[in-house]
């Protein structure tokens, strides 16, 4: 491109010369001013090749608007900020959360139970054995940030919805309160998610005084070995469009609950105040043999007038490394418009010893937790294995009133392959006195068999 651009302007300054010098000898002056012109040509092409040079080599300069800083918000938007970043974590279904504190977590189970009764002729009681899905509960679950979280919930087994754990609670620390549809703080066996129990079903006295979710405001307190909670509670969501439901009560329960070393301690009680606010209330204690699958309750009060209801329960657990021991009491004492009061007690004592190495059974916040083995079949173990034995008593007889005295010796064999995965086996010895339905011969003092196995999903 040099040599080019130099032979091009020598060639132009030859043609310019006049025509004299081409016809005619030049002298020695005319010769040197020429050499004279062409060394300053030359400099002059050697200026103009330096600068070619430096504009082909120089970086094509960045876009105008690429230079240019971002234009400044108008005044009043408020800064954007980016958003946090999305963590998706595994908890027997997708949890997901951001790092300012949302989360959400669908939630849900599945319990199928295959059940019998073995009871005398005329008991009412069909033989053998029947299916039924116990529970099939779907819902959600999250946190909010700001101490909020939630829970709505919902059971569709059996062709029917219930609301079961509908709630909003707030709290930071140590202290949280709560508003919506919750267990009014009722024993250790109840306050135990159905999940965890030690048998298919809770102790006798649990369903036959009446425990159930009600919708109320609540508090927790809990820090280190201690635990209050407490509320003021009216119905069961799916009672509050009666008109004549009008009942209220308070219910406070306080556990202690210190760790002593391996060995966790359990010492509890509570207290349960209800006015059922309908001068023509009824209530009706009552319990099934330990199978679901049978509507035909053995022990039974009938309907009894009343205006409020009395309840206290006294409990107590310890879990030493494999082996776990637990048992309540409680009595429930029905205020009667017109007639003596009677209380009735129900009760239990249990022993258990989860048999696989390493594994014990589960406790957090004042209840029984999960089973959770240490080697799972999906790690080449076969799970955690869990054997129960319970004795319990339920008397439904007081001031004159029979409605008739259940005890029952239960079996439980529990297998848990892996976290989320559950089987249960019951067997169960009952002894019936003062029975509410007789047999065919009018006996009201019999015996009956309890079996049943229940498989069950949880996420």
């Amino acid at each position: 491109m040099r040599t080019r651009l130099t032979a091009a302007l020598l060639a132009t300054t030859m043609f310019a010369m006049p025509a004299e010098a081409h016809a005619q000898a030049m002298s020695a002056e005319e010769a040197a001013s020429l050499r004279a012109e062409l060394a300053a040509l030359r400099a002059k092409v050697e200026t103009l090749e330096a600068r070619l040079d430096a504009a082909q080599t120089a970086p094509a300069p960045a876009p105008a608007s690429s230079l240019a800083p971002p234009p400044a918000p108008a005044p009043g938007t408020p800064p954007v900020t980016a958003k946090p970043a999305t963590e998706i974590a595994w908890k027997g279904a997708p949890e997901i959360r951001t790092a300012d504190g949302w989360s959400f977590k669908p939630r849900g189970r599945v319990q199928i139970d295959i059940a019998g009764v073995d009871a005398p002729d005329g008991a009412g009681i069909r033989s053998g054995l029947a299916t039924e899905f116990r529970r099939v509960y779907l819902g959600v679950d999250g946190k909010i940030p700001g101490g909020f979280s939630y829970r709505v919930e919902a059971d569709v087994a059996n062709n029917a919805v219930e609301l079961t754990d509908v709630y909003f609670t707030y709290g930071t620390g140590p202290l949280s309160v709560t508003v919506g549809q919750v267990k009014p703080f009722w024993s250790l066996d109840e306050m135990t998610s159905d999940l965890f129990t030690s048998a298919m079903e809770r102790a006798a006295f649990s369903q036959a005084f009446g425990f159930e979710r009600r919708v109320g405001l609540s508090a927790q307190y809990k820090r280190g070995a201690v635990l209050l909670q407490g509320g003021v509670f009216g119905a069961n969501a799916r009672d509050l469009l009666d008109d004549d439901n009008r009942s209220m009560s308070v219910d406070g329960r306080a556990v202690w609950m210190p760790k002593l070393g391996d060995v966790q301690l359990h010492l509890g009680g509570s207290l349960h105040l209800r006015d059922l606010g309908n001068p023509a209330a009824t209530v009706r204690y009552r319990a099934r043999p330990f199978a679901h699958t049978t509507d035909v309750r053995l022990v039974d009060t009938g309907e009894l007038d009343a205006k409020g209801e009395r309840g206290m329960g006294l409990e107590a657990a310890v879990i030493a490394g494999p082996f776990h021991a637990a048992g309540e009491g409680y009595w429930q004492t029905v205020q009667r418009r017109a007639s003596v009061d009677p209380t009735y007690f129900g009760g239990y004592a249990e022993v258990g010893m989860v048999l696989t190495p390493g594994d014990r059974r589960g406790y957090k916040d004042g209840a029984f937790d999960r089973l959770k083995p240490s080697k799972p079949i999906t790690e080449g173990g076969i799970g955690a294995i869990e054997l129960n034995a319970r004795y319990d008593h339920l008397d439904l007889n007081d001031a004159g009133l029979v409605g008739g005295r259940q005890q029952a010796a239960l079996l439980s064999l529990v297998w848990a392959p892996i976290d989320y995965i559950r089987l249960t086996a019951n067997y169960g010895k009952l002894w019936i006195d003062d029975a509410r339905v007789a047999t065919a011969t009018g006996d009201r003092d019999y015996t009956a068999d309890t079996f049943g196995l229940r498989t069950q999903i949880d996420f």
